[in-house]
């Protein structure tokens, strides 16, 4: 903890870089009550209110694709030790049932995104910021399978995506703060040498010891 304060962590990176597998294997090192999750993707707007590109294509990967005033109210109601609940966003998937989605406040709160640090209001709150990165065709044969299996999309959808909103929207408003993350994991092929540098840190900033694994 920081004074009184959860510790808040903020976790970017690109598409496919592997956030999410890095989550997972962060949160099983703490049992449910020490270690919050606030994702990114619970927070766009809804699909009719999205911008499109030039040839009609929604393009999620902008800031305006994500309801900011409601992602930093829940962040502050967790800092506050306040729970929060959000619906799950299932990414047009009708095929898929959206889920209400409880977090309870604890001790440590991780939040990530894409947006995470190019949010100025989240990014001055966070405590420890941790940029998640791969190489780049590395992270398109993970954004492929993806969302092939997740989403049902198209091979030729996500091609397009990659090339015209997923990469130009990282090299704005994320890799400019790359230089600012206290810790830099290159999860190309592993992140446990990054997963190890969080886990101890969090141990020296609060005090809480991981779960053996």
């Amino acid at each position: 903890m920081v004074g009184n304060k959860p510790l808040l962590i903020g976790i970017a990176g690109g598409s496919g870089s592997g956030k999410t597998t890095f989550l997972k294997a962060l949160m099983q090192h703490y049992p449910k009550e020490k270690l919050a999750l606030v994702s990114q993707d619970n927070y766009y707007i809804p699909i009719h209110q999205q911008l499109k590109d030039e040839n009609g294509k929604t393009n999620f990967d902008l800031p305006v694709s994500i309801d900011r005033v409601h992602f930093l109210q829940d962040i502050e109601r967790l800092l506050s030790r306040q729970s929060i609940v959000k619906t799950e966003y299932t990414f047009n998937n009708d095929s898929r049932q959206a889920k209400e989605i409880v977090v309870e406040p604890a001790d440590i709160i991780v939040t990530e995104g894409l947006f995470v640090f190019h949010y100025d209001e989240i990014r001055t709150l966070l405590n420890y910021k941790v940029y998640i990165d791969a190489e780049e065709g590395t992270r398109l044969k993970r954004r492929i399978q993806r969302d092939l299996e997740e989403r049902g999309y198209p091979e030729s959808e996500i091609l397009y995506q990659w090339d015209n909103h997923v990469l130009p929207a990282e090299r704005s408003y994320l890799e400019p703060f790359k230089p600012e993350a206290d810790l830099l994991v290159d999860n190309t092929h592993s992140f446990d040498l990054g997963l190890k540098e969080l886990i101890s840190l969090i141990e020296s900033r609060t005090g809480q010891q991981a779960l053996p694994k």
